[in-house]
């Protein structure tokens, strides 16, 4: 018999940590899933699970970096990082703040207008972070600032935005 209670216990926590795993509705907060928001900290334990009790995976080091919330279950999210990598943070380590990051290798063109043709007023190396000022509707360029420079990059090599949403 408590082999089987045991066994029963067992069973219901593999089916409660499964069930967190595939919350896709934002139960928890009622917003959509999934959303891009951004790393609160410079360090951020990411984990296996959605709980102190889960073993920490890694530790993101990057404060701002956009990450996609792909679930949530209870004070958890799921999320997605720049590099497909999915971990467990808790919220507080989450900020609605939006950020970007370059994702296209080598020195990228920052732009005075959304504009291929455009000025180009600066460059920015892959992987550097920077804050979403807007993205137009219909515009396939994003105003972002970086440390004291505004200009516009093409979304396709920026991560933080989905294809066809508007930021004003």
């Amino acid at each position: 018999m408590k082999r089987f209670l045991l066994a029963l216990f067992a069973f219901g926590i593999t089916i409660s940590v499964a069930n967190a795993q595939e919350n896709q509705d934002g139960a928890e907060t009622g917003l959509p899933i999934p959303r891009f928001v951004s790393l609160r900290s410079n360090h951020i334990n990411a984990r296996s699970g959605p709980g102190s009790r889960y073993p920490i995976d890694w530790v993101y080091m990057q404060k701002s970096a956009p990450v996609e919330i792909i679930a949530e279950f209870e004070l958890y999210r799921k999320i997605r990082d720049w590099q497909g990598s999915e971990s467990w943070v808790h919220k507080s380590m989450l900020s609605g703040k939006r950020f970007v990051k370059v994702v296209t290798p080598g020195e990228n063109n920052i732009y005075a207008k959304d504009d291929y043709k455009a000025k180009v007023i600066a460059k920015v190396e892959d992987e550097v972070v920077g804050e979403i000022k807007k993205c137009p509707a219909k515009s396939n360029f994003c105003l972002v600032q970086f440390d004291k420079i505004d200009g516009w990059l093409p979304r396709q090599d920026l991560y933080g935005i989905y294809a066809d949403e508007i930021v004003d």
